[in-house]
C-alpha cells in the first residue's frame, strides 16, 4: 500500500462508514453499494469511493462491497482490530460519564485506570475500575501498557496533566478540557471542546434567522 497523507476528514468518515456497516451486518445485509453507504451516512457516493481509494481497491464493479469484508478492512485501517488501553485523568461528572460509556469498550478502547486529584474520589469505583491518586500515573501506564490518555480535568490543570502523561510514555491524548494544549512532536492530540460545538450550533441558528 502506498503511503499518502490521509485527510483527517477522511479518517472521520471511515469511522462513520464502519459503524454503518456494523448496522448492516446486524440486519443481515451481505452486499452494499457505494451509493447505499452514501445514503446511509449522508455523503455522496463519489466521496465514499474517494475515501476508500486511499487504501486500495475494494468491492466488485456492478456488484458492490461485501459488508463483512469491507467492515474488516475498515476496522484494520482504523486500528480497531486490536485492543487499546486507556487511562483517564479526571473523575468529575464528565469523566464519570465517559467511563460509564459502553461504546468505548465495544470499539476496543478499554479504560484500565482512572485517576483524580480529589482525595474524596479516590477509592470509589466506576464500572470495574477503582479511582486512584495522580501519584500512580507512571506505574499504571507501565503496568497496563497504556496507549491513550483522556484528560477531563479543569482547564487550569490540563497542561500539567498532559505533560505528565507525555512524560510517562503516553503517545495519544484526547483532551476534553476547554484549553489549548501543547504537546511535543510525535504526540497525537485531539481536542473535544463541547462549548465550541454548541457555539457553532448557535452561530448557525443566529446566522440563518
Amino acid at each position: 500500500m502506498k503511503v499518502y497523507k490521509i485527510p483527517e476528514a477522511t479518517v472521520m468518515r471511515l469511522s462513520i462508514y464502519s459503524r454503518h456497516l456494523q448496522h448492516l451486518r446486524v440486519e443481515g445485509v451481505e452486499t452494499v453499494s457505494s451509493e447505499e453507504i452514501a445514503n446511509g451516512v449522508g455523503v455522496s457516493s463519489a466521496q465514499v469511493r474517494k475515501d476508500l481509494a486511499y487504501f486500495g481497491e475494494f468491492g466488485t464493479r456492478g456488484v458492490g462491497y461485501k459488508v463483512e469484508e469491507l467492515l474488516g478492512h475498515l476496522m484494520k485501517i482504523l486500528g480497531l482490530d486490536q485492543k487499546w488501553n486507556v487511562i483517564m485523568i479526571g473523575a468529575g461528572k464528565l469523566g464519570s460519564a465517559l467511563a460509564l460509556y459502553e461504546g468505548f469498550r465495544e470499539r476496543g478502547f478499554v479504560i484500565c485506570a482512572i485517576l483524580d486529584a480529589d482525595e474524596k474520589k479516590v477509592g470509589e469505583k466506576l464500572t470495574d475500575v477503582i479511582i486512584e491518586p495522580l501519584g500512580v500515573l507512571d506505574a499504571r501506564v507501565k503496568e497496563h501498557s497504556i496507549n491513550i490518555g483522556i484528560v477531563t480535568v479543569p482547564a487550569v490543570a490540563a497542561q500539567e496533566v498532559t505533560d505528565r502523561l507525555v512524560a510517562s510514555g503516553v503517545k495519544a491524548i484526547l483532551n476534553f478540557s476547554p484549553r489549548v494544549l501543547k504537546v511535543p512532536s510525535g504526540i497525537v492530540l485531539r481536542n473535544v471542546d463541547l462549548s465550541v460545538n454548541l457555539e457553532v450550533l448557535s452561530f448557525n441558528l443566529s446566522f440563518n434567522r
